[in-house]
């Protein structure tokens, strides 16, 4: 069977990945040879007894830097697929956007930097860009590459059971996604919104669509910035107001962006 999507990892701590990659939607989709990941221990490119991968920065400073001639052996020995993606704090913000990218590829392969980050001469002619999950620091790539594969994986065909449920979600088209529910339809005296049992799929969905607006104004206004508000849209705010008491207060619909006008 002809594997989808083929993903080579570069990491100090390999034993990171086991249990991730078995469990859940990528346990399933390597299984059924949908996704190949592979972890490749960059300290067996090392070449000292003690198997080192780090040395002191030039110029001093806290903190030890990834050597380059361990990195550059293991690639080079291995020939992974490409683009190679350094995972660093300094590099491209991932997105949805850039997993379905990559998930669009026949492969793709992550470093991991670890302690201080790795010699720039790796960053600059080994690998063919940098990412970063966000504006935070972790200890090591690792986590950041386990976010990648998972981003990737589940965009790829056959992965998840139901081929639309990655089709709503958060930042797939720009918004967060609804609110979502499920029985039973009081619990602690909280009621499930009647629309959403109305079995009026078209009001459903206006719900629905609306619902991503006010939540996206409400926690990710950023979001909507320069997009404009389309008459449907307009509408939909209109007849459902937010269903999130505890969201931040709602703007008023003076403060939403206008039909065709950037908001």
């Amino acid at each position: 069977m002809t594997v989808a999507v083929r993903i080579d990892v570069f990491s100090a701590f390999p034993e990171y990945f086991e249990t991730p990659l078995r469990a859940s939607l990528l346990g399933r989709a390597r299984e059924r040879n949908l996704v190949d990941v592979t972890v490749h221990d960059l300290r067996e490119y090392a070449t000292d007894r003690h198997r080192s991968l780090d040395d002191a920065p030039f110029g001093g400073g806290a903190g030890m830097v990834m050597l380059p001639e361990p990195l550059f052996a293991a690639v080079e020995s291995v020939d992974p697929p490409r683009p190679l993606l350094l995972l660093s704090a300094a590099g491209e913000r991932f997105g949805q956007a850039r997993a379905a990218q990559l998930a669009s590829e026949p492969g793709f392969s992550l470093l991991c930097g670890r302690y201080e980050g790795v010699d720039q001469r790796v960053a600059e002619h080994l690998s063919d860009g940098e990412l970063s999950i966000g504006d935070y620091v972790t200890a090591g790539g690792e986590v950041a590459a386990l976010v990648v594969i998972e981003a990737v994986t589940r965009l790829l065909p056959g992965v998840m059971g139901n081929a639309e449920s990655g089709q709503d979600e958060s930042h797939v088209a720009g918004l967060l996604e609804y609110p979502q529910y499920t029985r039973p339809a009081e619990f602690r005296g909280w009621s499930v919104p009647a629309v959403v049992r109305s079995g009026d799929h078209a009001r459903v969905a206006r719900w629905r669509r609306a619902q991503a607006l006010h939540r996206t104004r409400a926690r990710r206004p950023d979001l909507l910035a320069g997009r404009p508000l389309s008459d449907a849209d307009a509408a939909a705010l209109r007849e459902f107001p937010r269903a999130e008491p505890s969201d931040p207060a709602e703007p008023n619909q003076d403060d939403l962006p206008e039909r065709g006008e950037s908001g």
